[in-house]
């Protein structure tokens, strides 16, 4: 979990850099970032060029010596702008995940800023299948149950959460460990530190088990690098004990959501 200075794009890459060289140092095999960790958050205040394509990472994560890296970062895509997380392997692209969900209320204000996403693909890597839900994404109920039913064991959840929403770090830790035991997979959650815009961001980062169980955990607000073993062997032991990932009935869930989306407003209500 790392700070960001809005709009530093060498900077952050610096950063990133230095952080890839220390996990690399301390044997991990895959890192993971924060959402917008290359930029900062607030992208249209930022008073500069943040945007960037994915491939020009490539550089960074092949030279770190990281087998897999997930950056966040402001991804430029013909002319779509998105909140984007690049995951790379051996310093090739391997799969972009475009938040589908953007908040526009409090102090974020991500509808203006970018293009929604329009998939939820997991996706295979050499430490197993995984799926990526960028924050706000991890709050709909429904995507964390297709990425699971499209066979990933992992979820990779890189968030900028602030303290601006009200008991925040309850939530992400009463969610993340919800998700883990229901769906029976981890869950990797990797929050960024620091203030931007008088936000202030409280990390807090951790990674669950499929019990549900938090097995690493940072600190509030602090820079850090945590490592975490993750145990695949237990995902599939677990599905095998409890087998509650095994029919989906999307023939179900098909109709279902064809006879809402028929009749469904052009936007949906709050607090009805």
């Amino acid at each position: 979990q790392l700070d960001s200075t809005l709009g530093d794009r060498e900077g952050h890459r610096e950063r990133a850099r230095r952080a890839l060289h220390e996990a690399r140092e301390g044997g991990a095999a895959r890192v993971v970032f924060p959402e917008l960790q290359l930029t900062g958050s607030a992208v249209r205040r930022a008073g500069r060029v943040t945007a960037r394509p994915p491939d020009a990472l490539a550089p960074l994560a092949t030279e770190s010596g990281v087998p897999s890296i997930l950056f966040g970062l402001h991804e430029q895509n013909g002319a779509h702008p998105h909140n984007s997380a690049a995951y790379f392997e051996n310093g090739s692209l391997l799969h972009v995940q475009r938040k589908v969900y953007l908040p526009h209320c409090l102090a974020f204000e991500e509808a203006t800023a970018f293009t929604p996403g329009e998939t939820v693909r997991a996706f295979d890597t050499a430490l197993g299948r995984a799926a990526v839900l960028i924050c706000n994404d991890a709050w709909q109920l429904v995507l964390p149950f297709l990425a699971v039913h499209d066979g990933a064991r992992v979820l990779l959840v890189p968030a900028a959460s602030a303290t601006l929403v009200p008991e925040a770090e309850i939530y992400w830790r009463e969610m993340t460990r919800f998700y883990a035991r229901l769906l029976e997979c981890y869950v990797v959650f990797v929050n960024r530190v620091g203030t931007e815009l008088g936000l202030t961001f409280w990390g807090g980062s951790h990674v669950v088990d499929p019990l549900g169980d938090i097995v690493a955990e940072a600190p509030r607000l602090d820079e850090t690098l945590l490592f975490a073993d993750i145990d695949l062997r237990r995902v599939k032991e677990r599905r095998a004990e409890l087998p509650l990932v095994r029919e989906p009935r999307f023939d179900v869930l098909r109709a279902e959501l064809e006879r809402l989306a028929a009749h469904a407003p052009a936007v949906s209500p709050v607090g009805s």
